[in-house]
């Protein structure tokens, strides 16, 4: 990945790269964790962000779970239509 701008953490200066990372929760009634999201992550400060596309589906996962009634919901990351 070269780096460009769009590269470029706003927060710290480091370089964002592709990756994962834990998405949690907590909806006083239900806990939900999910796990390997696609991310891009700053190297330096770890700060997380999330495409569109991804946090929709961690709605439709979260709004999945809520639906359950579970106190805890842990899931692996999927892209949901």
């Amino acid at each position: 990945m070269r780096s460009t701008a769009a590269n470029i953490c706003p927060l710290c200066g480091g370089n964002k790269t592709p990756g994962t990372t834990t998405f949690t929760v907590d909806l006083k009634e239900t806990l939900v964790v999910v796990g390997n999201v696609p991310a891009t992550l700053c190297s330096l400060c770890g700060n997380e962000w999330l495409a569109d596309e991804v946090a929709a589906s961690l709605e439709s996962i979260v709004e999945d779970a809520k639906s359950r009634n579970h106190l805890v919901e842990v899931t692996q990351f999927r892209k949901v239509a």
